[in-house]
């Protein structure tokens, strides 16, 4: 099981995918993690895919027909098996070679890039899922330690000056481009890596959650090490 701190109280840790799935979101638990210890070559796994651009998506059919050593088969039976819990479960699961993500320069003062922290938003109830076998993992923050981007005055100001329009309309325009959803990390914050192996679910913002969405960033790759990623 993961060790986990005082400042990650808004973590639950289990031990099977029923209880992963299962578990509800409340008080201030707003991740649930699968805690496992994987076996199996997953470094193999991603020198034998065919990289197609900076992420390259790994469908079944290719992953089966991966020839493969015995620690490699390893992997690849625990890549198929999450999938197949995952789609069981109604989730749409995509396995990622990334060697990065393109980053997002058209506004220099407010990235809205995944290697910012973020929450994901859904007209509709719904979680997020993700398991790093591979590379780099992603962190989450507790909500405590971050803050609302346009909601920093010195930010707030240059939108406003983007803007260039009424103040009835203020609010609309920084939801239509994602400004809203990105936070800041505060002076003393301490992100969490979600590790290797371990499946995670994230609460998302969403008109029926109960909870505040889970804040995670996607992390800074190391050169030539492509990660290997399975979210939904």
């Amino acid at each position: 099981m993961m060790d986990l701190s005082d400042a990650e109280r808004h973590i639950h840790c289990v031990t099977n995918f029923e209880d992963l799935v299962s578990t509800p979101f409340s008080g201030e638990i707003n991740a649930i993690c699968w805690s496992r210890q994987l076996t199996g070559d997953f470094s193999e796994v991603v020198r034998k895919v065919e990289l197609s651009g900076n992420i390259t998506e790994v469908e079944e059919e290719e992953l089966r027909a991966l020839q493969l050593s015995e620690q490699g088969q390893q992997a690849r039976d625990i890549l198929l098996n999450d999938l197949k819990m995952l789609k069981a479960h109604g989730a749409s699961p995509v396995l990622n070679v990334i060697s990065h993500y393109d980053r997002d320069n058209t506004y220099p003062f407010f990235p809205t890039d995944v290697y910012s922290f973020h929450v994901d938003r859904s007209p509709v109830p719904v979680d997020t899922f993700l398991c790093t076998y591979y590379g780099e993992s992603s962190d989450i923050l507790p909500n405590s330690q971050g803050e609302k981007k346009v909601l920093i005055p010195a930010i707030r100001d240059h939108l406003r000056k983007l803007y260039q329009g009424g103040e009835e309309g203020f609010e609309s325009f920084l939801s239509e481009n994602f400004f809203d959803l990105h936070y800041q990390a505060k002076p003393d914050a301490r992100p969490i890596s979600l590790g290797l192996g371990h499946l995670w679910r994230l609460a998302v913002d969403h008109p029926e959650s109960r909870v505040l969405p889970c804040l995670h960033r996607a992390p800074k790759e190391k050169p030539g090490q492509p990660r290997l990623l399975m979210i939904c």
